[in-house]
């Protein structure tokens, strides 16, 4: 067996762990929108400090991609999966750009109900668009290491 055809557990793990933490922060602020309405506890700046938070993370998680890493391994071990490394790298910039907009679109004074409902569905739709994202590396890392991430769609 060639060493190309052997998984990493090393870089398998490090794709696991950091789609944890990305979904851990994701939670961090879906509990801050669940609670902040009607929350005297709860302020907008709790809300923007979780969304740097997440924003930091991200912004980080997709500069490793960039740099290589498992996807560019995945194309190295198979070849074809590079349109797809393609359009999954060229989402970054989107999804940097959407979780932004939502910062910038949070009230810097008071969070009325409305404010809270607005932020909360503003941020269950970037979550579907970085859940699908996550769901599309995982496909192209499982495919490109033949390894079975034991990941539920």
């Amino acid at each position: 067996m060639k060493a190309t055809d052997r998984s990493d557990p090393v870089i398998l793990g490090h794709v696991l762990g950091e789609h944890r933490e990305l979904h851990a922060a994701i939670a961090a602020v879906r509990c801050l929108l669940e609670k902040g309405e009607g929350s005297p506890d709860v302020s907008g700046d709790d809300l923007v400090s979780a969304l740097n938070t997440l924003r930091h993370h991200l912004a980080d998680h997709f500069a490793k991609e960039e740099a290589g890493g498992f996807l560019e391994e995945s194309v190295a071990r198979v070849p074809r999966l590079s349109k797809a490394v393609a359009g999954i790298l060229a989402e970054h910039p989107r999804l940097l750009a959407e979780i932004d907009a939502l910062i910038e679109s949070v009230p810097t004074t008071s969070m009325p109900p409305e404010a809270w409902r607005s932020c909360g569905e503003g941020f269950g739709r970037f979550a579907g668009h970085l859940v699908t994202h996550e769901r599309n590396e995982n496909s192209v890392v499982q495919e490109g290491y033949n390894e079975d991430l034991g990941l539920v769609d």
